[in-house]
């Protein structure tokens, strides 16, 4: 795809987006419930081109398991679409309404923000969220995926096409960039006539290019530098299974744990257990914690800041609530942040201080996650203050129109 065929496709999509914002609630449910509908009946053949683009794969991290598509992780494609068709509609809710003095009736609605681009690394499984998410909330998908998961991603387009035409709407509605050369998505990050607003899921690299090279209104969904304290008040049971799980259920993704900071009345009891209730994990702890931790290597400033997105866990050790919060705001980038306590006046304080999208009380940090917390899906984590901050659902897709009715009132 050159930069002019690039130009072609996104008026398609711009005419698209402008279609779907006026598409019924019923046509634009039934488009999700197509897609499951085939994700379902046609699974082998998708796992069959994806097992393909895996093999080829030769990368070391964490790609090969965001790359990669299982039957479990289908269903679950499959149960957030159809979690997304059920929800209520976000377009036209009135979000607040208001008489003025004068007898104009004053309104707030839901609408559609446009086109939603998204540059993302792998996660074939993103293509169908973010549609899914795109055409429900009425807005077009413009995707922009990485080459090792092209023809994963064009498979799962294919299905939203012919969805898309089954309802009379423009398989537009759901575009892919089929060119993962620099050139392109440099231009695809500078379509100011057609992207309202610029997703980019993936690490400090596609962050770089995004802030360098964008010139459309974009939400970063950060890194995920996430952390769990265990206050002195800690059920020690409990604390031990929220680290194991925030850290090794999935440590290449955003939301798993890659610090535990532990207060010093509970260190012994605590990381005298740790390494064994975590054998798969490499620790890199402070001094004093390495006093319990004969097995871990000295931990360094970078290893503090560092997302690693690994099965490594930085330990450290504080001497109080405060000393924990101070970490945070130096080390956090304002993700996920978590607090194992039986103190109310702990927890509370956590939630006020702790500046972050999301902040957890007694749970895991793999709970921030659209799916999770009830929204079926999201387009990405936005780890900023404008506009949405946290997983980014149906209503996260909207924006705001003033409605003015009046009686002929003149100022």
């Amino acid at each position: 795809m050159t930069t002019s065929a690039l130009t072609e496709q996104s008026v398609a999509v711009r005419r698209a987006a402008v279609e779907l914002a006026q598409a019924t609630n019923e046509q634009r449910r039934a488009v999700l419930d197509h897609v499951a509908d085939q994700l379902e009946q046609q699974i082998d053949e998708l796992l069959a081109v994806n097992a393909a683009e895996v093999a080829a794969y030769t990368e070391s991290g964490p790609g090969r398991d965001r790359l990669t598509l299982t039957e479990a992780r289908v269903a679950g494609m499959v149960s957030s679409l159809r979690e997304i068709a059920n929800a209520p509609d976000p377009l036209f809710e009135v979000v607040d309404q208001d008489v003025r003095p004068n007898g104009l009736r004053v309104e707030r609605l839901r609408v559609p923000l446009g086109v939603i681009g998204v540059v993302y690394e792998n996660r074939p499984n993103v293509t169908s969220d973010v549609a899914g998410l795109c055409v429900r909330s009425g807005n077009a998908a413009y995707l922009r995926g990485s080459s090792s998961a092209m023809a994963t991603n064009r498979f799962i387009v294919k299905l939203w096409h012919a969805a898309l035409e089954k309802e009379g709407l423009s398989p537009f509605g759901v575009a892919l960039v089929d060119d993962p050369s620099h050139e392109v998505a440099v231009a695809f990050m500078q379509l100011t006539d057609v992207l309202d607003c610029l997703i980019p899921r993936g690490g400090p690299s596609l962050i770089a290019a995004m802030r360098e090279h964008a010139r459309v209104p974009y939400v970063l969904d950060g890194d995920g530098n996430c952390h769990v304290f265990v206050d002195e008040s800690a059920n020690l049971e409990m604390a031990l299974a929220i680290v194991a799980n925030a850290k090794t259920s999935r440590p290449g993704v955003c939301n798993a744990a890659e610090t535990v900071l532990v207060h010093r009345a509970i260190a012994e009891p605590f990381l005298t257990r740790l390494a064994a209730v975590v054998p798969q994990v490499e620790l890199r702890a402070d001094e004093r914690a390495r006093g319990y931790l004969p097995g871990a290597t000295l931990a360094t400033e970078d290893d503090f800041a560092r997302e690693f997105l690994d099965l490594i866990l930085a330990v450290k050790v504080v001497d109080s609530l405060d000393e924990a919060i101070t970490h945070v705001a130096r080390y956090g980038t304002g993700h996920s942040e978590a607090i194992v306590t039986e103190s109310h006046e702990h927890a509370q304080s956590w939630v006020r201080r702790v500046d972050a999208a999301a902040v957890l009380v007694n749970a895991s940090t793999r709970f921030i996650d659209g799916g999770e917390l009830g929204l079926g899906g999201e387009v990405g984590i936005s780890t900023q203050k404008l506009h949405a901050r946290g997983p980014m659902g149906l209503r996260e897709l909207t924006c705001l129109k003033w409605v003015v009715r009046g009686t002929g009132q003149v100022r």
